[in-house]
């Protein structure tokens, strides 16, 4: 898939597994593993984090071929998941950074540039939420909120 912004096809990257079952090597149970993903997220961990943290403390390559739900969905359950997707909040967290810079350099055209383009994804990923249900169909990005929000974290 093309890049938005900057005119490569980009086709690095990590590719899952391959294979449908779960691999021989897993030695926990379906429920072993909620228990793990549980506790990892009551200690406040992403579901990224806790999918890096199964892959290379626990062995388990991905959560979905042995339990046949994914990390996100095993925090819904638990209402452990966060109020904002972490891919928004992931945003959030640079635009704050790239706003607290262009205070400090208020000539940084090049980073000006680059906090449009992404609050421009951030408002994009938030329709994209809002036609989901995800988010409120009020919802709206508002600099100021999203700082008191991440300062919150």
């Amino acid at each position: 898939m093309a890049r938005m912004y900057a005119r490569k096809k980009g086709k690095a990257g990590s590719k899952k597994p391959l294979g449908k079952t779960s691999p021989r090597w897993v030695k926990y149970k379906k429920s072993e593993i909620e228990k793990l993903v549980v506790k990892f997220a009551k200690e406040e961990k992403s579901s990224s984090e806790i999918g890096m943290i199964l892959r290379d403390q626990f062995g388990i390559p991905l959560v979905k071929r042995v339990t046949g739900k994914t990390i996100a969905q095993m925090m819904k359950e638990n209402k452990l998941y966060p109020k904002f997707p972490e891919d928004l909040f992931n945003l959030f967290e640079k635009s704050v950074s790239l706003r607290d810079h262009l205070t400090k350099n208020k000539k940084d055209y090049t980073s000006k540039r680059g906090l449009e383009l992404l609050e421009s994804k951030i408002r994009r990923l938030g329709k994209y939420y809002m036609k989901r249900g995800v988010l409120p169909e009020n919802w709206k990005y508002q600099p100021d909120k999203v700082k008191l929000l991440i300062q919150e974290r």
